[in-house]
């Protein structure tokens, strides 16, 4: 079972105002690999904040993997992969570039998504789109090959190459 991390950054959202819809997808959908969600915060789109909830939920709560939602786009205050960057010690390009590869199929505004992913210590943080149908289809992307990472990740099994 993999402990999961949900962080929402959404200005609206953290007041109430909007129903975060993103995180209820996140939450079905890392079941079908095992995946529990323990930690869910929802946050304004402040760098320090989501810089100081991510740092604690790698290293006070010590989880597997967190999905953050929201907060990847070109608004002043979409700040999810600036604070990603500033906390994780090794980028993980591949898995933003296939989400954009497959999302651009859908719509060209893909291009647009400034999602990162990376590794701090042994979590894997990946940031998603905001809206629920887009956090859908990107999780359809990544699933499949993310247990075996995060096997490899936290020590559960060997190297990533077949024989």
């Amino acid at each position: 079972m993999w402990r999961v991390g949900i962080l929402t950054a959404s200005d609206k959202g953290s007041r109430g105002e909007r129903e975060d819809k993103s995180a209820q997808v996140i939450r079905d959908m890392v079941a079908s690999i095992g995946g529990e969600v323990v930690s869910y915060h929802i946050v304004p789109d402040d760098l320090d904040v989501l810089k100081e909830i991510l740092i604690k939920m790698v290293d006070q709560e010590k989880l597997d993997l967190i999905l953050t939602t929201g907060g990847t786009g070109f608004a002043p205050r979409d700040n999810t992969p600036e604070a990603t960057r500033a906390v994780i010690q090794r980028e993980v390009p591949g898995i933003p570039e296939a989400m954009r590869y497959e999302s651009l199929k859908k719509t060209s505004r893909a291009m647009l998504s400034r999602a990162v992913a990376g590794i701090r210590h042994q979590t894997l943080i990946i940031n998603l789109p905001g809206s629920a149908k887009a956090v859908r289809e990107c999780l359809e992307v990544i699933l499949p090959v993310l247990s075996h990472g995060l096997e490899v990740l936290t020590g559960r099994s060997g190297e990533c190459g077949a024989d």
